[in-house]
């Protein structure tokens, strides 16, 4: 029978975070392939881990993965972790657990902290809806461009900065979203210098410019989404909505109208009922 790939969140900054599933896992697995072994290396010894440790990132070579994988099939435990939070979320990881599951090999999560989640969780924006964007280009003029493919987005955004980035970013994000977009910055959370600055994208630049402990550790930035686009959006959905009532029956209409315009087919059935109740 082959092993088991567990995937385990480790804390983003306070320690008593680790959950004690993690811990147990990391104690009975055969070996833990981590991010930065030296980085790793501290946590475990602190939880008194002494579990074999290799160095294990996307930018291995096949021969690591290899590795890695050949102690899966043949009925090892691996566990996968990453410098902080959870794997795979903007971390490494992605290739060790595809192949894993190529090959049937068992991949289990182990949840815990993520830097992201946390963030929103705290941050007073919309959280329904939202999309997880990772760490933005480097280079001005991809930051930029990217930037302006999600100017329209209706969902909260989420995204990873380091601190000398995070002004420049902060621009960018004025010129393409807009001076006036709600917008939040969380630093260093979980640990002792937790901040969160809210208002819109200029307010915080200004705050973030004028204190330099505000450009240190670890950032996400949360950007609200367009609100012109939501309702823009739903406009176009009322339009075909009635526009197909005038010759479909009122479930039909609906269900034709999410496909065409990728609205839920549970609201626009009720709206479609609102607008012909027989």
């Amino acid at each position: 029978m082959p092993g088991q790939l567990y995937v385990v969140a480790t804390p983003i900054g306070n320690l008593g975070d680790m959950v004690p599933r993690a811990v147990e896992v990391l104690h009975a697995v055969d070996l833990i392939a981590a991010e930065d072994t030296r980085h790793s290396g501290r946590l475990l010894k602190h939880l008194g881990i002494d579990t074999p440790l290799v160095a294990y990132h996307d930018h291995s070579d096949e021969r690591q993965m290899g590795r890695v994988l050949d102690m899966l099939v043949q009925g090892q435990t691996v566990a996968l972790i990453s410098d902080a939070g959870t794997p795979l979320i903007s971390d490494p990881g992605y290739r060790l657990v595809r192949e894993a599951r190529l090959q049937d090999i068992r991949v289990t999560p182990i949840p815990g902290a993520c830097a992201a989640i946390a963030a929103l969780s705290a941050s007073g924006l919309p959280s329904d809806r939202f999309s997880f964007e990772g760490f933005p280009p480097p280079k001005t003029a991809a930051r930029v461009k990217r930037f302006e493919t999600l100017a329209e987005s209706a969902q909260t955004m989420i995204f990873y900065e380091s601190p000398h980035r995070i002004l420049d970013t902060l621009r960018d994000m004025i010129t393409t979203f807009g001076p006036d977009r709600e917008a939040v910055l969380a630093r260093e959370i979980t640990k002792t210098f937790e901040t969160f600055l809210t208002g819109t994208l200029t307010t915080i630049l200004q705050q973030v410019c004028a204190d330099s402990n505000q450009q240190k550790g670890e950032m996400v930035v949360m950007v609200k989404g367009n609100v012109d686009a939501v309702s823009a959006s739903e406009a176009e959905q009322l339009r075909i909505l009635k526009t197909l009532l005038d010759d479909l029956p009122v479930k039909q209409a609906a269900a034709l109208a999410a496909r065409i315009t990728g609205g839920q087919k549970n609201a626009l059935y009720q709206l479609a009922l609102s607008l012909r109740p027989d």
